[in-house]
């Protein structure tokens, strides 16, 4: 069973390098976008940054889900150039509609958007972007679905660089604003575009087919609604202090969100790309609860140490990013969204009661009410008490969004998670954690020799509380066996599991 945690580990590094390298980007601007933005013009990208998201990931209707289940679906393996082609079609004509009524609200709106802090141009850049993004995501999921991993990360990689490239010129050279990192954007989306389309166009079979799009809409469409859900439970809250508080507050919070997000790109998105297919693996595979157990114990592990560590150290993070001290007290909204992705990353394997048995229904109502919870208490709580508000909100709606999400997964496949530590360590991380809020002023070099120690302590406390079981100790005090470790997540499993495995076993 160490190989199968060894492969997890390999896995999940391999499909978070396409992944993580546009989040990287997106921290790495940073000090760019807090030194050329105001903060009001910070908050308002901020803003138009998560619409992107948001309408990317609805106006494509669950489609590149659709496609991978097509292309790699029986009944329909020789009909993949059809189903690319109808595919296609129909998102075209669903991104032109996007396209049309922006176009209308530019017209209609005019005099209006002439005064508004958010601009015609962005309102078009925006549409643009979005149309070419749902493209490329569609034509991406086809790449995955014919596992062309390496043609994947290049075309993934090479857009990012290019965005980094373009974003640098027209921000920081033509000093365009929020218009320069739009129109990067858009160009680099084009490009992918026409990239792509050298490889798709050959596969394709000029033929639209009425059922495959009606089978596709089926199986996608319900996914839709639970993207929404998440995107709300992550994004809504901008929107809401934009209305409530005004633009210099979603500037505060949005650099605060983008700051803990380092650990959503490093640890909890690469872990959330691996998890389904090392989960469907081992399914129904000899011990297989007891894996999913210690699977979750020790993601949950990783998840809170990398919390304590950005948590402490986020004054200095924001510092480094933030360009103008009117950012800085952003960090206090740090730790408490950092361990909302905690319990994000916990969700994750939680719910493998229901994706392993495909009752993913309630995936999406699950979302939805946590979401719904989530606005109700930001239009409470907000007006009073301000954007440290929003993230306390963010956190309470995850916590009751992993509980509900373990609770109902339980009813199809139940796998018995070693809830004494979880909470432990949650308990653990938060105290070690809420030092950044305790500690007094002093020498730059020794609070940061303080948090250090700090964050070291946290796996030593666990150890105090008999966290580690005899099996797992004997591994982590000897060197030997954790570069034997690390050699087989780097080589791959050569062998049959050994006896070593018994350090997850009960």
């Amino acid at each position: 069973m160490l190989e199968r945690l060894k492969s997890t580990v390999r896995d999940t590094f391999i499909y978070s390098l396409s992944n993580i390298a546009p989040k990287v980007v997106g921290v790495i601007l940073l000090p760019l976008f807090t030194a050329k933005l105001v903060l009001t013009d910070f908050g308002n990208w901020d803003l138009i940054d998560n619409i992107i998201q948001m309408l990317a990931g609805i106006i494509i209707l669950g489609q590149a889900s659709s496609i991978i289940f097509l292309n790699n679906s029986n009944e329909y393996k020789d009909q993949k150039g059809t189903t690319l082609f109808t595919l296609t079609t129909f998102v075209l004509c669903v991104c032109l509609i996007l396209v049309i009524i922006t176009e209308f609200i530019i017209i209609k709106y005019s005099s209006f958007l002439e005064h508004s802090q958010i601009k015609a141009e962005y309102l078009r850049l925006t549409s643009y972007i979005v149309f070419f993004k749902v493209l490329n995501n569609l034509f991406l999921a086809k790449i995955r679905a014919e596992e062309e991993s390496v043609y994947y990360s290049v075309i993934s990689v090479s857009g990012t660089l290019l965005l980094t490239l373009f974003t640098i010129y027209f921000v920081a050279h033509e000093n365009k604003g929020i218009s320069g990192i739009l129109t990067a954007a858009m160009i680099v989306e084009i490009l992918t575009t026409f990239v792509l389309l050298v490889k798709i166009i050959p596969q394709v079979t000029v033929r639209f087919s009425k059922s495959i799009l009606s089978v596709a809409l089926r199986f996608g469409i319900p996914l839709v609604f639970s993207a929404i859900g998440f995107l709300l439970l992550n994004q809504s809250d901008r929107f809401i202090i934009k209305f409530l508080l005004g633009s210099k507050s979603v500037a505060l919070y949005g650099l605060a969100y983008r700051i803990a997000g380092v650990l959503n790109m490093f640890l909890v998105l690469p872990f959330s790309l691996g998890l389904l297919p090392i989960a469907y693996k081992y399914f129904r595979q000899p011990d297989d609860n007891r894996f999913f157990s210690k699977l979750m114990t020790y993601s949950t592990f990783v998840f809170v140490w990398g919390f304590v560590f950005l948590s402490l150290f986020s004054k200095e993070i924001v510092r480094l990013f933030a360009q103008q001290s009117d950012f800085y007290s952003s960090y206090l909204v740090v730790p408490i969204i950092l361990l909302s992705y905690v319990f994000s990353g916990m969700r994750l394997t939680a719910s493998l009661g229901m994706m392993l048995t495909k009752n993913t229904k309630h995936i999406a109502w699950i979302t939805i009410g946590a979401s719904a919870l989530n606005i109700i208490l930001n239009f409470i709580f907000i007006p009073i008490y301000g954007i440290m508000a929003a993230a306390v909100n963010t956190l309470v709606s995850f916590v009751i969004f992993y509980l509900i999400t373990q609770k109902v997964s339980n009813k199809y496949f139940r796998i018995d998670f070693e809830n004494r530590k979880l909470l432990l360590m949650i308990v653990a991380g938060s105290i070690f954690a809420s030092a950044i809020y305790l500690l007094p002023a002093m020498n730059n070099i020794l609070q940061i020799a303080v948090k250090l120690i700090i964050t070291i302590l946290f796996p030593v406390v666990l150890f105090l509380f008999k966290f580690y079981e005899k099996a797992e100790l004997d591994i982590l005090t000897s060197p030997s066996k954790i570069i034997d470790f690390i050699k087989g997540i780097i080589k791959g499993a050569a062998k049959p599991p050994t006896d070593t495995d018994a350090m997850i076993r009960p």
